[in-house]
Parts: structure tokens; C-alpha cells; sequence
């Protein structure tokens, strides 16, 4: 047996070892100061981090229906720029100067380079750390192809809830005069949709929800008074804040209400069916707002359509503080 050979056996045996983490014995035959990274077995198994991938590949998959792909796993599918090329032009609307298919290594990572470009183009002006590259991704190392499809989730706007506080222990396996060193660091891939949305400082509501859930009620019986006395006048009753502003209809309808106008059905969906649509009417109501001289809210409207009591209730409050003594 080979010394090069010997020495991964022994990387794979041994305790401190990556192979520890599920690693195959190629990955351990590194050059020297070569480093390799590969998520711990027991991170893997996690739900949250679970519940990440299966968000992000529903999410793709949503996306690219048209195209029909159909994403399994992410590292296979992911890492020679195709998928990625084909998800970043849907998102962004545009289209990509690459060729289609590529099968040689070296026309993957001229496709991943031109890919991650254009992605760098988009997210760098808004202040997104970059924590992958092209030959981490076509490298198959899942915790860069996951920094990158959160960083895009996020600055599209995808209408998704990905899960909050997911890390992982990542194995960090380095080739150092001749002998394999391995450690384990703790990599964050979210925080919370605020932070990583970067919008929004701290506000009363987050005060109320974390630390005063009694006043919580309060207020929202008062915003549930306030907009049934307005949306009274077209026979329409609110008894859940959470659900019944969701699809944007009483927000648009209120909104006419409030500024003393009557709204053109064809501006909105009356009785919207898809994501889209709900989306589409909070963003209008927004737009009402806005020419009512209101500040833009603090929530997305894809918050408020996913069903987040929070946003939902900054937009309210918003209108509240405004037309409180309009009878």
C-alpha cells in the first residue's frame, strides 16, 4: 500500500479525523495546505437544517416549474452552474450569456464564474457577504450552495418562511507538513428574517411581542374595532387579524374607505386564488397608502400574506395612527 494510500486509511480511522463526518477516502488525500470542508454528520440530522434544504428545494422547484426541473439535492444538481443559471434568470429577468450544456470541468466553471457574477452584481451593492465561490460550489460544499440560495431567497423576496437560527458544525480538515489537522467551527446560515432582510430596527411591536404579551391583545382589539367601523359600512366584519387581511382584499378595500374613494375591481383580485395574487393586492394597498401620504410600511407583503401577525399589524397601526378620528 502506498504512503499516500496508508495516509488515508489512517485520516479515515482515525478519531479526529473527517472521515468522522462522512467523508470519503479522495477527500482525504489532500495537497499539502490544501483545506476541505464537509458539514458534520450530526448537523445534517438536525430538523431545522432539514427544514432549510426542503424549503429552499420546494422553492427552486416552484421557480423553475416552467423549465421543469425538478431539483433533488442540492450539492448534485447544483454545483455545475445550470440550475443556477436557469433559477438566477427567472429570478431577475434576464438572460445569461453562457452555453446551455456543458460537460468539461473547465466549461462548468466558466458557466459558474458568469452565473455568480451576475449574482455578485445583484447582491453586492446591498451589503450581502459572499461566502461562496466558484470552485466551492462546483466543489459540492453544501454550506456555500446554502449561503447562496439564502442570500438569493432573501434579496428576491421569495415568498417563503425559511427557518430562523439554523447552523451547522462544519469539519475542517487541513493538510499541514505532511499530516492531516481537522476542527470543528460553527457556521451560521440564518438568522432572523429581519436581520438578514437588513430593513427594519427594532420597533414597539417586537417590544410588545417579546416582552408584553397582555398589551399584545389590547392592541389588537383596538385595531379590530378601528377597521370594522370603516369596513362595517360594506357589510364586512373583522374578528381575526392574522387570517383575514392575508389576501389583501379588506387592506384595499379599507383603504378606499379611509382615503373616501371607491377602488376599480380591475386594479385588484376580489377573490384571489394563488400566492401571486394576495401578494399582488397587499403591495397595492401599499401603493394606496403611499399616495394617502402614509409612510411605506415597515412589512413586506409577503409577510403579511404569509400570515405574519407582526407585519400585519405594523401596516394596521399604521393606518391607525393616521385616520383614528376619521368617523
Amino acid at each position: 500500500m502506498s504512503d499516500l494510500q496508508e495516509e488515508g486509511r489512517h485520516a479515515i480511522n482515525s478519531p479526529m479525523s473527517p472521515a468522522s463526518a462522512d467523508v470519503h477516502p479522495e477527500d482525504t488525500l489532500l495537497e499539502e495546505n490544501e483545506e476541505r470542508t464537509m458539514i458534520d454528520p450530526t448537523s445534517k440530522d438536525d430538523p431545522k437544517f432539514k427544514e432549510l434544504v426542503k424549503v429552499l428545494i420546494d422553492w427552486i422547484n416552484d421557480v423553475l416549474v416552467e423549465e421543469r426541473i425538478i431539483v433533488k439535492q442540492l450539492e448534485e444538481d447544483l454545483y455545475d452552474g445550470q440550475v443556477l443559471q436557469k433559477l438566477l434568470e427567472k429570478l431577475a429577468g434576464c438572460k445569461l450569456n453562457v452555453a446551455e450544456v456543458t460537460q468539461s470541468e473547465i466549461g462548468q466553471k466558466q458557466k459558474l464564474q458568469t452565473v455568480l457574477e451576475a449574482v455578485h452584481g445583484l447582491l453586492r451593492p446591498h451589503g450581502w457577504a459572499l461566502q461562496w465561490t466558484v470552485d466551492s460550489i462546483h466543489g459540492k460544499n453544501l454550506v456555500a450552495i446554502l449561503h447562496l440560495l439564502v442570500s438569493l431567497a432573501m434579496h428576491f423576496r421569495a415568498p417563503i418562511r425559511l427557518p430562523e437560527h439554523v447552523s451547522v458544525q462544519v469539519v475542517v480538515a487541513r493538510k499541514r507538513e505532511g499530516l492531516l489537522h481537522s476542527s470543528h467551527v460553527t457556521e451560521e446560515l440564518t438568522t432572523t428574517t429581519e436581520m438578514m432582510m437588513g430593513r427594519f430596527e427594532r420597533d414597539a411591536f417586537d417590544t410588545l411581542f417579546d416582552h408584553a404579551p397582555d398589551k399584545l391583545s389590547v392592541v389588537k382589539k383596538s385595531l379590530i374595532t378601528f377597521v370594522n367601523k370603516h369596513l362595517n359600512k360594506l357589510n364586512l366584519e373583522v374578528t381575526e387579524l392574522e387570517t383575514q387581511f392575508a389576501d389583501g382584499v379588506y387592506l384595499v378595500l379599507l383603504m378606499g374607505l379611509l382615503e373616501d374613494y371607491f377602488v376599480p375591481l380591475h386594479n385588484f383580485y376580489l377573490t384571489p386564488d394563488s400566492f401571486d395574487q394576495k401578494v399582488h393586492n397587499v403591495a397595492f394597498a401599499f401603493e394606496l397608502m403611499l399616495d394617502g401620504g402614509l409612510k411605506t410600511p415597515k412589512a413586506r407583503p409577503e409577510d403579511v400574506v404569509n400570515l405574519d401577525l407582526k407585519s400585519t399589524l405594523r401596516v394596521l397601526y399604521n393606518l391607525f395612527t393616521k385616520y383614528k378620528h376619521l368617523e
